[in-house]
C-alpha cells in the first residue's frame, strides 16, 4: 500500500486514513490493506513479523484447522460465523498444491479430489465427455511478459522492440493451445472494456510489421534479438506457463527470428524477482518476467505502471515511465467527477498500448474442473472464491 501514509482511530467506529498524495481511486486499493485481530496483535507483542507466524486470525465462514507445509491445508466450517444466513454448507475443505497439470487431472479422474484449478487444455474435451463440470468466465486478468526496461543493457529501452514483439505474437495459437480457455490480449485491458480507448497500435499477428520494427531498431537475421525470460513452472494466475511459454518461444523464432531462452523458477522466487532492481544478480540476466496480473481498475493500473511504484519500491518491475501517462494518471487521482476519471483512464490505457511496458499475450478465462457432486459454485469475476456456497451431493 504505497499510497497509505498513516492511519489513526477517531472513535470506536471510525478510522482516518491519510494518503501520501491525492488519489480518487484509493477506495479500490483498500482491499490490499491487511490487518489482524487485536488479540493476535497483542499476543505477538505488537510485532508484525511475529503476527505472521501465529495461527490465522479472522472472521470468515471457515477456520484453518491444519497446515502441513508444502502438502495441504484443511479448512473447517466455523459454526460461530457472524452471518447466520451464509454459513458454509460443507464440513471441511482440503486444499492440495499440485503444480503439474496432468497430475491434477489424474487426481480428479481418480476421485482423489473433487475440483482442480486449471485443468490441462488437452484434457478439457474428455472431462466434458465424462460428465465433469468445466467452469470458465471472463476475468479482469492478463498473462504477459514484463519487459525489463531498466536493465543497463536492455534491448527493451527501444519502444520499437517492445512494439515489435506485440506484433510478432500469434495469440490465436496460444488460445488454441489452451482449447479456448483464454482470450487474445492486445492491451492491458480487453478490447471491449470502455477504458480501452483508441490507441494508434492495434496489435495483431503481423510478422512483417514486427520484423520491420526490429530492423529499424538494429535487429536483423544477421543480428537477431536474443534475451532471457524468467518464468515459473506453476503459480497463482499463471495458467499453464510451461507449454504456453514454449509456444511463444517457437512462435517468436519462426515469425520474427527472435531467440528466447528461459530461466524456470518456483512461483515464490518469481514473486520476489518482480520487486528486484533491474540489474539484480538474482534475475540471472533476465530481460523479461512472465508474471500475470489483475486488470480490475485504475488503482491496479497505478500499482503496476506509475513511476512512483518502480521496483524495488513497488510493482512497476519494468521501471516504465511515460510523461503523458503520468499526467493523466495524476489528473484522475485529483478528479472528483467520474467522467474525468474515466476519460483519464482511457488515455492512460492508450499509452500502455502505444508505449508498451509489457508483451500482452492472453486474458485468462480461469478454467476449473469439478466432478458432478460439486454444486453451488459461482465463477465471479474475481480471484476471491466464495467457498461457503459449495455443497456436495
Amino acid at each position: 500500500m504505497p499510497l497509505l501514509a498513516s492511519y489513526k482511530k477517531i472513535d470506536d467506529n471510525t478510522v482516518a486514513l491519510t494518503t501520501t498524495t491525492p488519489a480518487s481511486y484509493f477506495p479500490s486499493t483498500a482491499v490490499y490493506i491487511l490487518f489482524t485481530s487485536p488479540a493476535s496483535f497483542e499476543k505477538a507483542g505488537h510485532d508484525w513479523a511475529r503476527v505472521a507466524t501465529l495461527p490465522a486470525a479472522g472472521t470468515g465462514p471457515f477456520r484453518i484447522a491444519q497446515v502441513t507445509p508444502r502438502q495441504s491445508v484443511r479448512l473447517a466450517r466455523w459454526d460461530g460465523y457472524w452471518d447466520a444466513g451464509h454459513k458454509a454448507k460443507v464440513d471441511s475443505i482440503l486444499l492440495l498444491p499440485i503444480p503439474e497439470a496432468n497430475t491434477r487431472l489424474a487426481a480428479l479422474r481418480s476421485g482423489q479430489v473433487d475440483w482442480i484449478e486449471v485443468p490441462p487444455a488437452d484434457g478439457v474435451p474428455s472431462l466434458k465427455a465424462a460428465g465433469f463440470t468445466i467452469s470458465t468466465n471472463s476475468y479482469p486478468h492478463v498473462w504477459p511478459w514484463f519487459y525489463n526496461i531498466g536493465a543497463a543493457n536492455s534491448p527493451f529501452k527501444d519502444v520499437r522492440v517492445r512494439q515489435a514483439l506485440n506484433y510478432c505474437v500469434d495469440r490465436s495459437a496460444i488460445v488454441s493451445l489452451l482449447n479456448g480457455t483464454a482470450e487474445p490480449a492486445v492491451g492491458w485491458l480487453k478490447p471491449n472494456d470502455p477504458a480501452f480507448g483508441k490507441p494508434a497500435n492495434r496489435y495483431s499477428f503481423d510478422p512483417a510489421k514486427g520484423k520491420a520494427l526490429l530492423a529499424e531498431a538494429g535487429y536483423t537475421a544477421q543480428k537477431p534479438l536474443s534475451f532471457k525470460v524468467m518464468i515459473s513452472n506453476s503459480g497463482s494466475g499463471q495458467m499453464l506457463p510451461l507449454p504456453m511459454n514454449e509456444q511463444l518461444q517457437q512462435n517468436l523464432k519462426q515469425a520474427c527470428g527472435v531467440d528466447v531462452k528461459f530461466d524456470v523458477a518456483e512461483w515464490q522466487v518469481l514473486l520476489t524477482a518482480a520487486r528486484l532492481d533491474p540489474d539484480n544478480p538474482a534475475l540471472h540476466g533476465a530481460m523479461a518476467l512472465n508474471f500475470s496480473s489483475p486488470t480490475t481498475d485504475i488503482a491496479a493500473m497505478a500499482r503496476y505502471f506509475a513511476a512512483v511504484n518502480a521496483s524495488p519500491a513497488g510493482s512497476n518491475f519494468s521501471q516504465w515511465k511515460d510523461a503523458k501517462f503520468e499526467t493523466v494518471l495524476d489528473m484522475a487521482a485529483n478528479a472528483t467527477d467520474n467522467a474525468t476519471i474515466q476519460a483519464s483512464y482511457r488515455t492512460a490505457h492508450e499509452r500502455l498500448v502505444d508505449n508498451p511496458p509489457w508483451l500482452y499475450v492472453v486474458h485468462d478465462l480461469n478454467p476449473r474442473a469439478m466432478n458432478r457432486k460439486v454444486h453451488g459454485f459461482v465463477p465471479a469475476q474475481s480471484w476471491f472464491v466464495d467457498l461457503s456456497l459449495l455443497s456436495l451431493h
